[in-house]
């Protein structure tokens, strides 16, 4: 019969260091947890706040190859006179305006008018797509005030001047008027 090893007993310090080890270590894979769950909510929210806001305004984004669509209103609307200019604020910022007008000849009275301007560059796509709210004149002297179409709405059969702002224009615009297209019309 082959001889059995005496059993050997850890002294209590052996047990007491394995102990306090043991439970430190199961205790460190515990204290990641947390923060490993706060990265993965705070990758899922990033993740998700791309894609809904990539959703959000798709059309006003500064590159592509299409026009949001026109508002089926739209087609009661047309926007003529048109005449660019620039200025050069205070602090030495330059601006550009589209003036021009714009005629409600169907049935609505209008408290509302969302426009998309398309600026296309020399190789003919868009450098720039912005929507705006359409911002009717209210005077002109001693300066062009400007207000929204809520405080003065558009009855049918009446034209107003309106005023477009841009504090940039992109660096290889082409220089010809802009694309105008009304995509959202409100009414009372």
């Amino acid at each position: 019969m082959p001889a059995q090893e005496p059993k050997h007993e850890p002294d209590a310090k052996t047990k007491q260091e394995s102990g306090f080890l043991a439970s430190h270590q199961a205790g460190e894979a515990t204290l990641w947890l947390p923060w490993i769950i706060a990265a993965a909510v705070v990758i899922l929210g990033l993740v998700i706040l791309i894609v809904v806001g990539d959703r959000v305004n798709p059309d006003s984004r500064p590159t592509g190859t299409a026009m949001a669509p026109a508002d089926p209103y739209a087609a009661s609307l047309s926007i003529t006179s048109l005449q660019m200019s620039e200025a050069t604020s205070f602090s030495g910022a330059k601006v550009t305006y589209i003036d021009g007008q714009i005629t409600n000849s169907g049935n609505r009275t209008l408290t509302a008018i969302t426009v998309q301007v398309g600026f296309h560059s020399d190789v003919g796509q868009f450098a720039q797509r912005e929507a705006l709210p359409l911002s009717l004149i209210r005077t002109r002297q001693p300066y062009v005030d400007t207000e929204p179409v809520s405080a003065a709405p558009i009855e049918p059969g009446q034209r107003r001047d309106f005023r477009l702002i841009f504090d940039a224009v992109p660096p290889d615009w082409n220089l010809q008027f802009p694309e105008i297209r009304v995509i959202s019309v409100r009414s009372k």
